[in-house]
């Protein structure tokens, strides 16, 4: 096995540890239209993106269209294929970069975003791997907000919710302030979805890091500078 495969394996295997029976059960989270599933202990990949970065009329076919898979669906099996599914035409269609503002292509807005990223690991949550596209941002983490007093705002009742909003809250008005505009900056919601096992970890980093590279912006992912996996994972 090379050294890659082995440290994120091993990592994994740290954090996969308790049998599935063991396992506390899934709470679903309601904040707007989707539901957000998120189990204690288990790292969590977000992706969201920019207000106006998706055609109104893209979004409402597809949300009818995965809806009505999903009340087909016949088990939890296939109707996490139905939302996986569905969150590869999202994100192709935000890679395509064709709708609203490409704010995040400018250099200095991005720093911003990265950088409050950063300055929340540790504290909020432990950092795996980051990507900042022109009008998105993937990222995976497993949040520490459990650990500190309960908050008294209205999206503390999900730990996840509370990050999002810390988050996307504080890079909104700095990026606004860079940009020397107002109004919204992020679209409201945002695609949550946390990791089973080990090796969808290696699959979703995969993912994230290749982001730039799929989309034609970079030829190696480390050719991205908005690229980041922990160190500890080494060598991609």
């Amino acid at each position: 096995m090379d050294k890659l495969k082995f440290v994120v394996l091993s990592y994994c295997k740290l954090q996969f540890a308790t049998p599935r029976a063991a396992m506390p059960p899934e709470t679903i989270y309601y904040r707007r239209k989707l539901p957000h599933i998120h189990p204690q202990n288990s790292p969590l990949f977000i992706t969201f993106n920019l207000a106006d970065s998706l055609p109104p009329a893209v979004v409402a076919e597809l949300q009818a269209q995965r809806e009505k898979e999903l009340q087909a669906a016949k088990s939890p099996a296939e109707r996490y294929e139905i939302q996986k599914k569905y969150f590869g035409y999202y994100d192709a269609w935000l890679d395509r970069c064709q709708h609203g503002h490409p704010w995040l292509k400018e250099e200095s807005v991005a720093q911003i975003v990265a950088e409050e990223i950063r300055k929340e690991a540790a504290r909020q949550y432990d950092l795996y791997a980051y990507c900042i596209m022109p009008n998105h941002v993937h990222l995976l983490f497993q949040s520490l907000i459990e650990k500190f007093p309960p908050s008294k705002m209205v999206s503390a009742i999900s730990p996840i919710a509370e990050i999002m909003r810390l988050l996307k809250g504080r890079t909104a008005r700095y990026c606004n302030l860079a940009l020397n505009r107002s109004g919204k900056f992020w679209h409201h919601e945002y695609y949550d979805h946390y990791v089973r096992d080990e090796k969808e970890m290696e699959r979703i980093i995969f993912y994230i890091l290749n982001n730039p590279v799929k989309a034609g912006l970079a030829k190696e992912w480390k050719d991205w500078k908005f690229s980041h996996v922990d160190p500890e994972f080494g060598e991609w």
